[in-house]
């Protein structure tokens, strides 16, 4: 298993790339990289704006399929890698919990796995594996980029949401920053 932190989204909401965004210090994207290298190890980036990340050091792989988005990148990751199975999480996510990637990465070996918390699946974190990369491309040709499509599909394992909040209470890991607004709200 690798870790792929996901940084090709258009940013549109935002006035520059979210993974830059500074916390404690550190830019968000540099953060996630050491989480996930504690984590499992190896890590990349997935982005279709290499030059942005190039200062990172470490491999950077853009998407191979339409329609773009979080599922193409994870998609790419997996078939440009030969990798078994990715830890994936959002370069705009601030708070992932390192006792909760340590939770996750300890399931079974499902095709996908990801958690319970608040009474739906979150997609990311999450575990996808490359025994379900037919279904991912049968959701990309379909012309979707959405990880809840490919989760219900795959029927996933969803982790239990009381086992969740033992290690993530609050579950500060599936925060993600998409506006200004949420930036502020997050940092007060």
């Amino acid at each position: 298993m690798i870790g792929v932190v996901l940084s090709g989204g258009r940013n549109t909401r935002f006035p520059y790339l979210k993974g830059f965004i500074e916390a404690g210090g550190t830019t968000l994207i540099e953060r996630n990289i050491e989480l996930l290298r504690a984590a499992v190890g190896e890590v990349v980036i997935s982005s279709n704006e290499p030059q942005h990340y190039f200062r990172f050091g470490v491999p950077i792989i853009g998407d191979t399929v339409e329609p773009g988005g979080p599922l193409a990148g994870i998609y790419s990751v997996l078939r440009c890698t030969g990798a078994g199975a990715v830890l994936a999480v959002a370069c705009d996510m601030p708070f992932v919990q390192p006792e909760f990637l340590r939770y996750i990465t300890s399931d079974d070996g499902s095709s996908v796995i990801v958690a319970r918390f608040e009474g739906r699946p979150q997609p990311l974190p999450g575990i996808y594996a490359a025994s379900a990369l037919g279904m991912m491309r049968e959701v990309l040709e379909r012309g979707s980029r959405s990880l809840r499509e490919l989760i219900e599909k795959a029927d996933a394992v969803c982790l239990d949401e009381g086992e969740v909040r033992k290690v993530d209470p609050e579950g500060k890991s599936f925060i993600n920053i998409n506006t200004v607004e949420d930036l502020v709200k997050v940092m007060e």
